[in-house]
């Protein structure tokens, strides 16, 4: 959600020959691949344009509009830079990164300072840091062991202070702390032993508590001088609880807005008095909850808000905000978003995504209504056979829609209908989550795999978010069941519209996603040629049993929504829903990937299922890395497992891949079973 404060941190992927092709440059090559060209003839883009380090990323202004901020490469690793707004050229690395790179900044109110968060290793227990903008001093804000920082609230008046949370004292639970970002100085305010977050106002003052119920949604307290009232002013079940939250309120504390799913499906945008309680709609839609909001600078009162089915659309209340959208939606090409503003709200750092052609930054001048370009994320992938994505609206078997995104290779559809002109590969690529979404727009890893060969397709299977409570409560209690259901139905469909041959479908994704990948080579063994498993669980038992104690909280929505490790019953659900019990029904390859510092999934969730099929000689690929966590953070361990993963693919499917050469040697990466089982790996680890 954009809205006035910037503060937001979301802490929050064997028989057929194997194909290797030369890398060409891009530079003659037509933005538009044409009808004749094939995927066997497009260029190969390299991993390293898609994967790599972007030129430049994140681009932000500060508050006063001095200064324009950006990620960037520095010895090779992303680190923050800062260049006066109107002299780019004279820019300066501001931070000091040399393995991990930084991924989240953002600005200090009074434009004084940079600020960071960074973790070690993937552990996710991100600290917080500050760069003094004029000297270049770099502060530790939050110097603790085995703490996490959550950002409670920010100002627009209080312009050298912020609210944050820290689990230092108790890793359940986080404290509510008053820090000043000049000197350092921390001021605690709430000691927190059971709630879950809190709202803060334009003043700084915690507002509401939220609090998780024994049914699995959440209570709302009213928090006055930092002490939390006995009863709580309103709650959600668990239906509503993942659509139904406070949204922040207006600088004069006098409403409160709320993202709001109770009495209806979707969530509304709605406006609470404090005084009074009385609501009204702003908003809503009968497709897809509210997203996003932009608030005035000044008011903090909504200006326009974002409603995102298949793709994301902004819809103005305010005049002059309405004639800002129209402009750039008019002079930009395809999705974009507004990444900062300054505190006059004159000038805005815009993000294009042309969804064929690499993102682009821009400052929008909103007084002169001009569009001046920064960069272009990265250049090497212009020119090159980028592929359009095609929006779908698929049903399941007991009739649920679900907004899918599919991408074909190049040169595969003549006629640009959306279907290939001769049934292809294809990668099935699930989303993690299971509480999160696919979206629209430039998908390296679409991207990627269409231009090796293959049709991607990303499924929203029930419980994705965005689409309701319906759609989201309706995955309750079905893990291998009927959320599998979802993707078994789209693999079919693509099969018989001609998209897919049905012996040549890949599954792969990333935590939830890899979850889906060992549930479909174990509970749908005939339906997949192969699968990639990145970051799966293979045990919901033991996934449960060893989530981050900050999770805590919410420990009893896992339990009604996935099954209770505390009931038989729900202790049944849980092994009768993990592969792992079922690994010796495994028959086609599977490729395996692990962060060994993954506080969420744990190493030991690959682990077994490596060992369980080692048990029954069942052949397994397993790439672990030592310095990765919940996914790799490093380009180079990234660009490391992809290349064994499209090397995989295309042993299994036939499709193209660019030969895995000495990237394992620049990563941290170890083969730990099944080198000979992926063309072209066992001699690159010698």
């Amino acid at each position: 959600m954009f809205h006035r404060h910037k503060f937001a941190l979301a802490i929050g992927c064997a028989a057929a020959a194997l194909t290797l092709a030369a890398v060409p440059s891009f530079a003659s090559t037509d933005d538009s691949m044409t009808a004749t060209t094939t995927a066997e003839n497009a260029p190969l883009i390299p991993r390293d344009a898609l994967f790599g380090n972007p030129t430049r990323a994140g681009g932000q202004i500060s508050p006063d509009g001095k200064w324009i901020s950006w990620l960037a490469p520095s010895n090779g690793v992303l680190n923050v830079w800062l260049a006066p707004a109107d002299d780019l050229d004279n820019a300066k690395v501001m931070t000091k990164a040399t393995e991990r790179p930084i991924r989240q900044y953002f600005w200090a109110p009074d434009s004084q300072s940079l600020l960071y968060i960074q973790d070690k290793g993937g552990d996710e227990n991100f600290l917080l840091y500050g760069i003094n903008v004029e000297t270049g001093v770099e502060t530790t804000l939050t110097d603790f062991e085995n703490t996490r920082v959550m950002v409670v609230g920010g100002s627009d008046r209080i312009k050298d202070k912020i609210l944050i949370g820290l689990n230092n004292r108790n890793p359940q639970y986080h404290d509510v702390y008053m820090l000043d970002l000049n000197t350092g100085e921390l001021t605690e305010l709430i000691e927190n032993n059971s709630y879950a977050g809190f709202v803060a106002d334009d003043n700084l003052d915690v507002r509401l508590a939220l609090r998780p119920n024994a049914e699995g949604g959440m209570d709302f307290f009213k928090v006055v001088d930092n002490e939390v009232e006995e009863d709580p002013f309103g709650s959600t079940g668990l239906e509503d609880s993942l659509t139904t939250n406070p949204a922040g309120f207006t600088t004069d504390g006098k409403t409160l807005y709320w993202l709001d799913s109770r009495g209806r499906n979707t969530a509304a945008l709605t406006a609470m008095d404090v005084e009074t309680g009385e609501t009204r709609v702003i908003a809503e839609n009968d497709k897809a909850d509210i997203g996003g909001s932009i608030r005035d600078q000044e008011t903090g009162e909504v200006e326009a808000y974002s409603v995102y089915y298949l793709k994301n659309e902004w819809v103005a209340l305010d005049p002059e905000v309405k004639a800002s959208l129209d402009f750039l939606k008019a002079n930009l090409t395809g999705e974009f978003g507004i990444g900062s503003r300054t505190e006059d709200d004159t000038k805005w750092i815009v993000g294009n995504d042309p969804v064929v052609g690499p993102a682009k930054s821009f400052l929008y001048d909103r007084e002169a209504n001009t569009l001046t370009e920064l960069y272009v994320t990265r250049p090497e992938l212009e020119g090159a056979p980028l592929q359009p994505m095609h929006t779908l609206e698929l049903k399941s078997r007991d009739g649920l829609t679900l907004p899918s995104y599919l991408t074909l290779p190049p040169g595969s559809d003549s006629n640009g209908d959306g279907y290939p002109d001769k049934p292809v590969p294809m990668v099935l690529l699930v989303h993690g989550g299971p509480w999160a979404r696919d979206g629209y727009g430039f998908n390296g890893y679409h991207q990627w795999l269409a231009n090796r060969g293959y049709a991607v397709m990303s499924v929203n299977y029930r419980g994705s978010t965005g689409f309701g409570k319906d759609f989201i409560n309706a995955s309750n209690l079905q893990w291998s069941k009927t959320m599998h259901d979802d993707l078994i139905d789209a693999t079919k469909w693509a099969i018989d519209k001609g998209i897919a041959i049905p012996d040549k479908v890949a599954i792969m994704g990333g935590s939830y996603g890899g979850y889906a990948t060992l549930v479909g080579l174990t509970y749908t063994p005939d339906t997949f040629a192969c699968g990639v498993d990145i970051v799966g669980p293979s045990n919901l038992e033991t996934l449960l049993s060893t989530i981050p104690p900050y999770w805590a909280p919410v420990v009893a929505q896992f339990h009604e929504r996935m099954g209770n490790p505390n009931t038989p019953e729900g202790k049944q659900l849980l092994i009768d829903a993990s592969p792992l019990y079922k690994a010796d029904e495994i028959i086609r390859p599977l490729l395996i990937g692990q962060g060994a510092n993954d506080p969420r999934v744990n190493q030991a969730e690959s682990d077994q299922i490596v060992e369980a099929m080692k048990a029954k000689n069942i052949p397994v690929t397993y790439v672990l890395f030592p310095d990765e966590g919940h996914g790799f953070a490093r380009p180079e361990n990234n660009i490391a497992f992809n290349a064994v993963t499209e090397n995989f693919l295309a042993t299994c499917l036939g499709g193209r891949a660019e030969p895995i050469e000495d990237t394992l040697q620049a990563s941290t990466a170890e083969i730990v079973e099944g080198a000979d089982f992926v063309e072209g790996l066992s001699q690159a680890i010698d």
